[in-house]
C-alpha cells in the first residue's frame, strides 16, 4: 500500500465514509466497523455536520457525534494515527457558506468531533451568493488558528473551483488541497472533463463520493433476482436499466475472478488508480461489509484489466452528466 498525500496529509488510499453513522449503523455498530477499519489499515475516515439529518428523528451531526465518542473511548492517544475529514455548509442550522456560518459550523464539528482540530475541511456544497473570497478568507482564518489543517471543496462548479484557488494564490490565503466530486465505474462525466481538468491543472487530490454507486459496484444488484434490502436499493438498481451497468459488472467480475476477490474490491482499485484520485469513499454499515473494502488497499491491477474496466466504463448509454447525485448523503 503507497500512501497518498492531500497537502501535508498522509492517506492510504481509502477513505472510510461516515454517512451511515446515525443512520443505518447505529452506535455499536459504527464503533465495530472504526475499530475494525483501523485494524485493517484504514486511517481515513469523512464525515459531514450534516450526517445524518435525513433521518426521521435526527437534526444533523449524528455522525461527526458517534466518531467523537469513538476517539474519546476507543482511540485514547491514537488520534494522530487518523485522518478526520468533515463538511460544512449543509446542516440544517449551519446552511450556506457566509464567513460567520463557517466560522460558527467549524466550531460545533470540532466540539461533537471531540478534537482540537479537523484535519481536513470541505465546502459542501458551493454558494455561489458568497463571493469565493470571503469563503477562502475565512477558511483561511481556521487554518491560520491551527484548527483545520487542509481545505477542500465538494460540489463546486469548475469556475468557482478555478475562481477560488486563483484567489488563494494571488493573497497568500490557504488553498483547496482536495476535490471530492461523485465519480466511480458507472458516473464518469461527473468528474472527468472540465472539473478534472481544473483538478489536475492545480494538483488537487481527488477523494471521490458515491465510489461504490450506492452499492451497485458490490455486485448485488442484478437482472432477474430478488430486490436488495438496502435504503439505496432504488436508485442503486436504476444502472442496471443503462447499456454501461450490466457492462461494467460483467468486467468487475471476470477481474474479481481472476483475483479472488470481491466486485466491490476491484470498483475501489480501478478508481484509486485514476489520475489524481487519492483515496475512494466507500461506507459500511457492519464489519461484515469491510473486508472487501479493505482488501482493495494491496490489490494491483494488470494493464490489461485496467484497460477492460476503462472501456467497459466508457460513458455511451449511461445516466446523464450530474446522474443522480444525492448531496446530503455523499461520502
Amino acid at each position: 500500500m503507497t500512501p497518498r498525500t492531500i497537502g501535508s496529509l498522509s492517506v492510504p488510499p481509502l477513505c472510510l465514509g461516515g454517512n451511515v453513522f446515525g443512520w443505518t449503523a447505529d452506535e455499536d455498530a459504527s464503533f465495530a466497523v472504526l475499530d475494525a477499519f483501523v485494524e485493517g489499515g484504514g486511517t481515513f475516515i469523512d464525515t459531514a455536520d450534516s450526517y445524518t439529518a435525513w433521518v426521521d428523528g435526527n437534526s444533523g451531526g449524528e455522525s461527526e457525534t458517534i466518531i467523537g465518542r469513538w476517539l474519546a473511548r476507543h482511540a485514547v492517544g491514537r488520534r494522530d494515527d487518523v485522518v478526520v475529514a468533515t463538511k460544512v455548509g449543509a446542516h440544517p442550522d449551519r446552511r450556506g457558506l457566509t464567513p460567520k456560518n463557517i466560522r460558527a459550523a467549524a466550531e460545533d464539528s470540532l466540539r461533537r468531533l471531540n478534537t482540537d482540530r479537523i484535519d481536513l475541511y470541505y465546502t459542501h456544497f458551493d454558494d455561489e451568493g458568497v463571493p469565493v473570497g470571503e469563503i477562502i478568507t475565512a477558511l483561511d482564518d481556521l487554518v491560520r488558528e491551527g484548527k483545520v489543517r487542509e481545505i477542500g471543496a465538494s460540489n463546486i462548479s469548475p469556475e468557482r473551483l478555478a475562481e477560488s484557488l486563483e484567489f488563494s494564490e494571488a493573497e497568500g490565503k490557504a488553498r483547496y488541497t482536495a476535490l471530492q466530486p461523485h465519480y466511480n465505474l458507472v458516473s464518469r462525466e461527473t468528474y472527468e472533463g472540465p472539473l478534472s481538468g481544473v483538478a489536475e491543472r492545480y494538483g488537487l487530490a481527488c477523494v471521490p463520493y458515491f465510489a461504490l454507486a450506492r452499492g451497485f459496484l458490490t455486485g448485488k444488484y442484478r437482472p432477474g433476482t430478488d430486490a436488495v434490502d438496502s435504503p439505496r436499493a432504488g436508485k442503486a438498481a436504476e444502472y442496471l436499466e443503462t447499456a454501461r451497468g450490466p457492462r461494467v459488472l460483467a468486467a468487475l467480475d471476470r477481474v474479481a475472478t481472476a483475483h479472488g476477490v470481491e466486485p466491490a474490491t476491484i470498483a475501489l482499485a480501478w478508481l484509486a488508480d485514476r489520475p489524481g484520485v487519492a483515496a475512494p469513499i466507500a461506507s459500511a454499515r457492519d464489519i461484515g461489509q469491510l473486508p472487501p473494502l479493505l482488501a482493495s488497499l494491496d490489490l494491483r491491477l494488470t494493464d490489461v484489466e485496467r484497460e477492460e474496466l476503462t472501456a467497459a466504463s466508457e460513458p455511451g448509454g449511461a445516466l446523464g452528466a450530474g446522474g443522480g447525485v444525492t448531496p446530503r448523503r455523499n461520502g
